[in-house]
């Protein structure tokens, strides 16, 4: 008898029950199952998902839109979508299709992105922000852009920028302090795109002048987009929105098909929310192209893969030297700015501290960079212009008359007064003193860049990419001469040096701060390591508190 209860006892007790049973399938289920989230997810992790069949490049694409209709003209309205792609989704069922009959095009295959609206596209306007250039097709896509949709890449928008560039017709520089108020025009604003707010703080703008690109990518419309630098056009933005940007060596990227500023010193650049994605989206966007003599010098220096440099460990002996001359502004800025300063230090980095800029290069970088700006611009927008077809100005002198004519209706006064006050500073192309600031004043500036490495045997220099956060979309004051020079971004673009920015912290106000890693001309693979290993022992980039997670955003297969 007892042997029967101990035999009955036993097969309860290893028989398993239908619940566990459940549990047990449920368990491998689950393991065989994934799941992405927009928010976090990096290219790779795009592309792990796609190869498993079960998550199409539609569904993320549709995800990405879902968040556009949630927060760029509703709930907080960020305002960065100038033109949405109609077609996307449609796109986005081709590139599915492809993959199913085996031809994957590269790591962008179905990938989601935004361009600054000052990059060619044949199918979807380019305005460069301006109300005069609406409706424009151009007559084929940038270089770059081509590259982008040859390698699988769907533009999903087209997004918000400061008009022409911010620079093209500005009054950065003037003396005189009403001089400074009429032509002011609030950050982040534009004739065609009207006003962008930063997804962090609605009261603060995203700076510029890929303002769009920047918060854009910071409230997760995309996985990457693209942004174009003069003067820490892709920087600022990425600085004030929180997130990772690359202004590249100059000739890294050719720049055929973007509207221009000021050619000796425009590139794009990658704009994306991790420094691996950067790394991904560069490789594919490198090459010589013969429209663009600047991208010839790349030759030999181009890569077509980044990837490889993302490890851990690659600040390991690094030579960094610290630029506290760019420092103090800012307390909240500041501490974020030691905090990672030690981090460098904790990640076995020799850190040199400080490092000291010669002061002829602070004093001479903004007058060099107006003045070249100015005239270039004058010249080289009229020849961007003549490629345009009928209906649109065809100059410079065209565009300033049709601003500051009251029957066209121009929505930014600011600007139009800042286009007139360019045209009575801009210099011919020939005139002798235009070539010598070109040939003679930025080959110093070349040369003393070249000369801080050398002195302190630097691999980089690290200093807080802005040294305040970001800013009102109006200030309080009014400007005031020499206000607003105290970041070192434009000696990037006259030395032709890639910068690459990465997230660091948040100000006790809850605003982003992030560190610029500025290397010699075609450090780029130095830069992507350093910046790698930093971002993956901070993991500092937060989602903005007025653009948070939605239920679409994550995404089970």
């Amino acid at each position: 008898m007892q042997s029967t209860i101990i035999r009955k006892a036993a097969a309860t007790l290893f028989r398993p029950s239908a619940l566990l049973l459940a549990a047990s399938l449920a368990v491998s289920a689950a393991a065989h199952a994934g799941s992405l989230n927009i928010d976090t997810a990096t290219i790779a992790d795009l592309q792990a998902a796609y190869k498993t069949g079960k998550l199409s490049s539609e569904q993320v694409t549709q995800a990405y839109l879902d968040r556009i209709a949630a927060y760029d003209k509703q709930g907080p309205a960020i305002n960065a979508v100038i033109t949405l792609n109609p077609n996307a989704l449609a796109e986005a069922k081709e590139l599915d299709a492809e993959r199913k009959a085996g031809k994957i095009r590269g790591p962008l295959h179905g990938v989601p992105i935004v361009l600054k609206d000052n990059y060619n596209t044949h199918d979807l306007q380019t305005t460069a922000g301006s109300q005069l250039l609406a409706g424009s097709l151009p007559p084929s896509d940038a270089f770059v852009v081509k590259k982008l949709r040859a390698a699988g890449a769907i533009v999903v928008a087209k997004v918000n920028l400061s008009e022409f560039a911010g620079s093209g017709g500005s009054v950065s520089g003037a003396k005189d302090p009403a001089v400074l108020k009429a032509g002011q025009v609030p950050n982040g604003f534009s004739s065609m795109g009207l006003q962008t707010h930063n997804p962090h703080d609605l009261t603060k703008g995203p700076s510029g002048s890929s303002g769009g690109t920047g918060a854009s990518i910071a409230a997760v419309f995309a996985q990457f987009g693209l942004g174009t630098d003069t003067g820490g056009s892709v920087r600022g933005p990425s600085s004030a929105n929180g997130i990772v940007g690359l202004k590249p060596t100059v000739g890294l990227m050719s720049r055929s098909g973007i509207v221009p500023l000021a050619l000796s010193f425009d590139t794009g650049g990658p704009m994306g929310r991790s420094v691996s994605d950067i790394a991904t989206a560069l490789g594919v966007m490198t090459g010589v192209d013969p429209s663009d003599p600047a991208s010839v010098k790349s030759a030999g220096h181009f890569q077509a893969d980044y990837t490889k440099y993302l490890k851990t460990g690659s600040l390991k002996g690094a030579r960094i030297g610290i630029a506290r001359d760019f420092m103090g502004k800012d307390a909240g800025t500041d501490k974020v700015v030691e905090d990672a300063i030690a981090t460098l230090k904790s990640l076995g980095a020799t850190v040199i501290d400080p490092i000291k800029y010669p002061d002829y290069l602070i004093e001479a970088k903004g007058g060099i960079y107006n003045l070249l700006v100015s005239s270039e611009f004058k010249a080289q927008i009229t020849d961007y212009l003549h490629t345009l077809k009928p209906g649109f100005p065809k100059s410079f002198d065209e565009i300033v008359a049709k601003a500051n004519d009251p029957a066209t209706g121009y929505r930014s006064p600011g600007k139009a007064y800042a286009l007139k006050y360019t045209a009575s500073l801009a210099l011919d192309l020939n005139d002798p003193q235009y070539l010598a600031l070109k040939n003679e004043q930025l080959a110093a500036v070349r040369a003393g860049i070249a000369a801080i490495f050398s002195k302190y045997k630097l691999d980089a220099v690290v200093y807080p990419t802005s040294p305040r956060p970001a800013t009102p979309i109006t200030p309080k004051e009014d400007p005031k001469p020499g206000v607003g020079g105290d970041s070192p971004t434009n000696l990037a673009n006259e030395s032709g040096c890639p910068d690459l920015i990465v997230p660091a912290g948040m100000t006790p106000e809850g605003l982003p701060v992030t560190i610029s890693f500025f290397g010699p001309q075609w450090s780029e693979p130095k830069l992507i390591g350093y910046a790698y290993d930093f971002e993956q022992a901070t993991k500092a980039i937060r989602l903005p508190k007025t653009t948070p997670a939605l239920p679409t955003d994550t995404l089970s297969y």
